[in-house]
């Protein structure tokens, strides 16, 4: 019979300690052996250990990275965490007064934020390369759309003619916005908590700086008691995350409402395209809901970790650390597939001109640049302007004819409010109101037109750029600083 008087629980044990120890083993194991190297490193640099010690505990450390199977592990309740098992092996091998003095001015408090901010930093930078991709993308996209006129919408109901290479430019401001703050919010992740020991610090004449640049961080995080109680980078970091794909959420709701058959505008190729079972007919692209729900799925396990750290206690507490740092690993994984499914899905599709064209002449989206154009050359009110337009697209609809078939009820509407016959003739009538014409004359700045475009394209590629640069910034201090933990610590093998 087990004996529930002893430490831990049966319950306790298989529903925390041994799901977390299973977490330990698949994201915390190569950390918490970084973080155990270079403490050591700068003890004996900051001649708090001896050198004859701190070359005992490294080789015995390294004995252990080579005997203990941890992938072989299980969870048994000998000991309590993944910390613990690596404390106990080292007490095995050196004994305990040796194996301890690696934990000299540190504790599981620092340890714990310190292996949170290693892991997330890693994979926020792996997400913003992807977004990188993705917006790169984009942008060859949309730059090969430039001119392919499209039916925009508004409450559900077209309305003016643009490009699809100006809509994935939209798109692409979003998402360099979103990356931007994704950005911003991986800047926490790079002050370094080792030194704040359990709240205060220590006794001890450690050096924090060495500390945070062995760990590639860009440096110490300034507060011991919000190194361990601030959970700011953790709530800052998924609430950027869930800001990029609620927006990107709604840019693929408009893919799914282009695509269906009653507007028709967008063109998923059959790669991305699935067969009713029993419908012949039916061509669904079923890719498109995938990334809505896993989109939808990212906001919302953001939101479970966000959430979380509602109402808690600012000092260090479980709630900011195993479990909901694991169920917040799962929102980078949706993410992630959210945006390598975007980034083939969308330079894959095309648009349907046919249809376009169609759309166009139903609706009479190219209205609004008659009055435009009735101000401009005949010298007309906006007002008038703006009546003669739609008495003409009241004709045009009612009769379910082109609107650049609507010269005489123009006419007839211009002279019924101006008591004059127009100058514009029915070619020019018909020029004024093309989807080319109505796109060309919307030039200025952030408009559809070729011009506006291409400067807004060059801007895309200059902010995409200095985002590059940081990221590489970020890889070039960590891998560097990789080089010198492994260096330093080599140096103590040779004790």
């Amino acid at each position: 019979m087990t004996d529930k008087s002893r430490f831990p629980n049966p319950a306790y044990r298989d529903t925390v300690l041994a799901p977390l120890f299973e977490a330990a083993k698949t994201h915390y194991a190569g950390p918490v052996r970084d973080i155990n190297r270079a403490h050591l490193v700068m003890l004996t640099e900051e001649g708090i250990l001896p050198r004859s010690t701190a070359g005992q505990i490294a080789q015995a450390l390294v004995a252990i990275d080579a005997e203990v199977d941890l992938s072989a592990l299980t969870y048994t309740g000998e000991y309590e965490d993944y910390f613990f098992l690596v404390e106990a092996e080292l007490k095995r091998r050196l004994g305990p007064d040796v194996a301890g003095a690696l934990h000299t001015a540190r504790s599981r408090n620092d340890m714990d934020h310190t292996v949170f901010k290693m892991v997330l930093r890693h994979k926020t930078d792996q997400l913003l390369d992807l977004v990188m991709t993705v917006a790169l993308g984009l942008i060859a996209k949309a730059k090969a759309e430039r001119d392919t006129p499209i039916v925009a919408y508004t409450h559900g109901q077209p309305a003016q003619p643009t490009t699809f290479g100006h809509y994935l430019a939209a798109a692409t401001e979003v998402l360099i916005r979103d990356g931007v703050r994704l950005c911003e919010a991986r800047d926490a992740l790079d002050h370094c908590p080792m030194g704040a020991a359990a709240i205060t610090t220590s006794g001890f004449p450690i050096n924090r700086h060495r500390m945070a640049e062995l760990l590639g961080f860009s440096g110490p995080m300034r507060n011991s008691y919000g190194c361990i109680a601030s959970v700011d980078y953790v709530t800052g970091l998924y609430s950027a995350l869930k800001l990029m794909f609620l927006h990107l959420g709604r840019v693929i709701q408009d893919l799914q409402f282009w695509s269906a058959f009653e507007v028709g505008q967008l063109y998923v190729p059959n790669s991305m395209v699935q067969i009713s079972s029993i419908m012949p007919q039916k061509r669904n692209p079923v890719p498109i809901e995938h990334m809505r729900h896993l989109a939808s799925m990212t906001v919302g396990r953001c939101d479970a970790v966000v959430n979380t750290m509602h109402n808690t206690p600012f000092t260090d507490m479980n709630d900011s650390e195993g479990e909901v740092q694991v169920a917040g690993y799962a929102a980078f994984d949706s993410a992630a597939r959210v945006l390598t499914l975007f980034g083939a899905l969308v330079p894959a599709c095309s648009i349907r001109a046919d249809r376009v064209a169609a759309n166009m002449d139903a609706a009479c989206v190219t209205v609004t640049e008659l009055a435009d154009t009735l101000v401009r050359t005949e010298g007309l009110s906006f007002r008038q302007a703006h009546e003669v337009a739609a008495k003409t697209a009241r004709d045009v609809i009612g009769r379910g004819v082109p609107l650049a078939q609507g010269f005489t009820a123009f006419s007839l509407a211009f002279i019924a409010e101006t008591g004059r016959k127009p100058a514009l003739d029915a070619p020019g009538f018909a020029h004024a109101v093309s989807a080319r014409n109505f796109i060309a004359q919307r030039n200025r700045f952030g408009g559809p037109a070729p011009e506006a475009m291409d400067d807004a394209f060059a801007q895309y590629e200059y902010e995409l750029g200095e985002c590059a640069e940081m990221i590489r910034l970020r890889f070039e201090r960590i891998t560097t600083a990789a080089t010198e933990l492994d260096a330093s610590f080599a140096d103590l093998l040779s004790e």
